[in-house]
C-alpha cells in the first residue's frame, strides 16, 4: 500500500513544476499555465462513480492494478503530447493519468480505512501519507534537476529569439527534455501493476463495508455533503500551497531557477506534519482534536504571511504543507464513518470531492489581477479552514463522533 501511496505522490506532486515547465514551453499565462491542475483534478469529479461500479465488478484488488495500467497510459500519452509540442492533448494525458489516479483513490483509501480500528485510521493514512510526500519531495526535483536545470536561463532566452526556426528548435529542445523521464515513468507503472497482481492483498467489500470499530447505521447526508465540501476546499487549498507556490514565490521576485523548488519545500512541510501526526496520534491526542488544531495553525500562518516583511510568506506558504498534513487523514475516516453504511458511496463523494484542486487554484489565478496575489491566497485559504474546523466541531457538538 506505502508503494501504491508513493506512485500517486510521484504522479501528483509533479503538477507544480509542470505548471513552470509548460508555461516556458508552450508561452502561457497564469490562467492557461494553470489548466494543468484543472485537467487533473476535474478528472476526480468525472471518473470516481464510474470507478465504483468498476470497483463492484471486478473487486478492489483488480482495481488497483487496472488503475496503474490506466495511469501508465495517461503518462505516456502526456510525454507524447509534450514533445510532439501539442499542449490539448498532454492535457488530455494529465485527465487520463486523473482518471487513473481516481480509481486508485476509490480502491487503496478503504483498504487503508478499514485496515484497523476507527481511531487509528488517521495514523495509518499517515504512515501511507509518509511515502506519498516523500514522493512529493524527490518528483518536483528530480522533475527540476533533469528536466529544467536552466529553465531561467532558457525562458530568458526564448524571450530573446524572435519567431523563426531558431525559436522553434530551442523550444523543441526544451520540451523533448520530458518525453524520456515520461515514458520510464510509464514502464515502472506498469511494473508496479504486475507486482500488484501477484501481491498476498486480503480481500475486503467496500460495498456496505464497516470498519473495525465502526457500527452500522442509518445514511447522514448533511455530515456527508457537508463533509465532502469540506474535503473539496482541503484539497483546493493543499493543491493551492503545493502547487501555486511556483507563482506565489515569482510575485515576491524569485526567480524560476528558485521556484522550480518550492513544491518539494512544501512537500517537505507536509512530510514533516505526517511524521509529527504519527507520533501523536492518537497517543497524544484524537484525531479529530489534532485536525482542529491543524485547520488553527493553517489560519494563523495565512495570518502571518499577510503581514510578514520580505520573502517570509513565502515560507508561510510553505509551511501550510505541515498544518495540512494531518486534516486529510483525519477527515476521511470521519466522514467515511459518519455519512452512513454505503462506504462505497460515501469514497465516491469524497474521491469527486478532490475536485477542489481544480477548482481553487483557478479562481486564485483570476482574483490576482483584481486583488494582488497574497489577499487573493489568503481569501481563499483562510475561509477554507474555518469552514473545515467548523464542521469538526459542529459534528463534536452534535454527537456524531465518540
Amino acid at each position: 500500500m506505502a508503494t501504491l501511496f508513493f506512485s500517486i505522490g510521484f504522479v501528483t506532486w509533479l503538477n507544480g513544476p509542470l505548471i513552470i515547465f509548460v508555461q516556458v514551453a508552450f508561452d502561457l499565462d497564469d490562467v492557461s499555465a494553470f489548466l494543468v491542475p484543472v485537467c487533473f483534478y476535474l478528472a476526480y469529479l468525472i471518473f470516481p462513480l464510474p470507478a465504483t461500479v468498476l470497483t463492484r465488478r471486478v473487486g478492489l484488488r483488480r482495481g488497483l492494478w487496472i488503475a496503474l495500467v490506466v495511469m501508465a497510459v495517461g503518462t505516456a500519452l502526456f510525454g507524447e503530447c509534450v514533445n510532439a509540442r501539442w499542449y490539448v492533448g498532454a492535457l488530455g494525458g494529465l485527465t487520463v493519468i486523473g482518471a487513473g489516479l481516481s480509481l486508485l483513490q476509490i480502491t487503496i483509501n478503504p483498504y487503508v480505512s478499514l485496515l484497523g480500528g476507527h481511531d487509528r485510521a488517521a495514523q495509518r493514512i499517515a504512515i501511507m501519507g509518509v511515502a506519498n510526500k516523500f514522493a512529493g519531495i524527490v518528483a518536483p526535483a528530480l522533475f527540476a534537476v533533469i528536466v529544467m536545470p536552466n529553465v531561467g536561463g532558457v525562458a530568458a532566452e526564448i524571450g530573446r529569439t524572435p519567431p523563426g526556426p531558431a525559436r522553434e528548435a530551442m523550444l523543441a529542445g526544451f520540451t523533448h527534455a520530458v518525453h524520456a523521464p515520461y515514458a520510464a515513468m510509464a514502464g515502472l507503472l506498469l511494473l508496479l501493476a504486475v507486482l500488484t497482481v501477484r501481491a498476498r492483498l486480503p480481500d475486503i467489500s467496500v460495498g456496505t463495508a464497516i470498519g473495525a470499530g465502526g457500527k452500522a447505521g442509518k445514511a447522514k447526508p448533511g455530515w456527508l455533503l457537508t463533509g465532502a465540501f469540506a474535503m473539496f476546499l482541503y484539497v483546493g487549498v493543499e493543491v493551492m500551497a503545493g502547487d501555486a507556490i511556483g507563482l506565489y514565490g515569482r510575485s515576491f521576485g524569485l526567480s524560476l531557477d528558485v521556484t522550480k523548488y518550492l513544491t518539494a519545500l512544501t512537500l517537505a512541510a507536509m512530510m514533516a506534519g505526517y511524521l509529527a501526526g504519527m507520533v501523536l496520534v492518537p497517543r497524544v491526542v484524537a484525531q479529530e482534536r489534532y485536525m482542529l488544531l491543524s485547520c488553527v495553525a493553517g489560519v494563523v500562518l495565512c495570518l502571518a504571511a499577510m503581514v510578514a516583511p520580505g520573502i517570509v510568506p513565502v515560507f508561510c506558504v510553505a509551511l501550510l504543507g505541515f498544518a495540512n498534513a494531518m486534516i486529510l487523514p483525519a477527515l476521511f475516516p470521519v466522514v467515511l464513518r459518519e455519512g452512513g453504511p454505503d462506504q462505497a458511496r460515501i469514497t465516491s463523494f469524497l474521491v469527486m470531492a478532490f475536485s477542489g484542486g481544480a477548482v481553487l487554484p483557478q479562481v486564485f489565478v483570476h482574483l490576482i489581477p483584481m486583488l494582488g496575489t497574497t489577499p487573493s491566497f489568503m481569501v481563499l485559504a483562510v475561509p477554507s479552514y474555518l469552514f473545515i474546523g467548523g464542521w469538526i466541531m459542529a459534528l463534536r457538538a452534535g454527537g456524531g463522533m465518540p
